[in-house]
């Protein structure tokens, strides 16, 4: 509604001039400030083009300079269809870019020795291979199964050939990678990445792509296991759980008491953690905060209708607990 067709026709050149001008120089600085802050060649010439145009602010400046007296109608009118024309050309002009620039190189830098997943057939597939999938391929590997194994981190990646793994280099996030990798073959596929958001991603396109395939995924906590079982995932851990729980059973060990006993405080933490986490399915990240315990002492609670009368132990026994539990006590007959 803003733009006056008959300014555009009638000062085509102006119009068309400033159209270019304004928006090679946005490019430019954006690209700039792009490659300042080391972005690559591809990214800063891809951010250059999606916001070399104008901004909806402009129509307001403009206002108030052609209300202040800055512009005149003319002038107003022509820098306006400007910006209007820049918008509209950024769609194209990204179109354009896209065609032209080379498909992007997707080798990683530093390579050397790496090789990536390609045509891989095994009955596992360990996406990530932090120190999470490390351990956790241990008893696999004793096991005699086919494992693949593929992560991005290339230091990482000739780090574990000096430790005898053979890792391929690919994004798990990535359906083509996926396919490379034998997601579509796999029996079942393990994801151990450290990142949720990322771990998501992996689930969604298996569940979407690959149905048959069954996930065991790593969650980072437990609203990460959460959305992991509403995904409907075969199996998911808390990466530290197991850790804490043996850890806290030493504790108990070293502190004075029994095996059993240790044995028992950690079946009953365990089962509250299965309670609390099933609440929180249906009612949300702070159900079954009862279930858990906290180290704050609660006030004894109140009851809502005071007894007329004082309560009195039945024997010196039930008087001497009740004294020392702080409450006063009256004996009687």
């Amino acid at each position: 509604m803003s733009l006056d067709v008959a300014v555009v026709l009638a000062d085509w050149r102006i119009v068309v001039g400033g159209v270019v001008a304004f928006m090679a120089v946005k490019a430019v600085a954006i690209y700039g400030v792009a490659r300042l802050f080391r972005a690559g060649e591809r990214e800063a010439v891809e951010r250059a083009v999606l916001f070399a145009q104008g901004g909806e602010f402009a129509f307001v400046l403009y206002a108030a300079a052609l209300t202040a007296g800055v512009f005149d109608a003319r002038i107003s009118a022509a820098a306006t269809a400007i910006v209007i024309l820049s918008m509209v050309l950024t769609p194209l002009t990204s179109l354009l870019v896209g065609r032209l620039m080379p498909p992007p190189n997707l080798d990683p830098e530093g390579a050397d020795g790496v090789d990536k997943a390609k045509n891989l057939r095994e009955r596992v597939l360990i996406i990530g291979f932090g120190r999470f999938a490390q351990v956790v391929s241990q008893p696999l590997l004793a096991r005699d199964v086919d494992v693949s194994i593929i992560d991005h981190d290339v230091e990482m990646i000739q780090a574990a050939g000096n430790f005898g793994f053979k890792v391929y280099y690919g994004d798990g996030a990535r359906l083509d990678v996926l396919r490379a990798s034998g997601a579509a073959n796999a029996e079942t596929i393990l994801v151990c990445v450290d990142k949720p958001e990322i771990a998501d991603r992996i689930v969604e396109l298996v569940k979407a792509e690959f149905p048959l395939t069954k996930l065991f995924v790593r969650a980072y906590d437990r609203g990460h296991a959460i959305r992991l079982v509403q995904a409907g995932v075969e199996y998911q851990l808390r990466e530290t759980f197991e850790s804490a729980l043996v850890f806290g059973h030493q504790v108990l060990i070293d502190l004075g008491f029994t095996h059993e006993q240790a044995r028992e405080t950690i079946e009953d933490v365990r089962r509250r953690d299965e309670e609390r986490l099933s609440l929180q399915m249906v009612e949300g990240i702070m159900a079954g905060r009862s279930l858990m315990r906290g180290n704050i002492r609660t006030t004894k609670p109140e009851p809502y209708i005071k007894p007329r009368r004082e309560g009195r132990a039945l024997n010196e026994e039930a008087a001497e607990a009740l004294e020392d539990d702080g409450a006063p006590q009256k004996t009687g007959a």
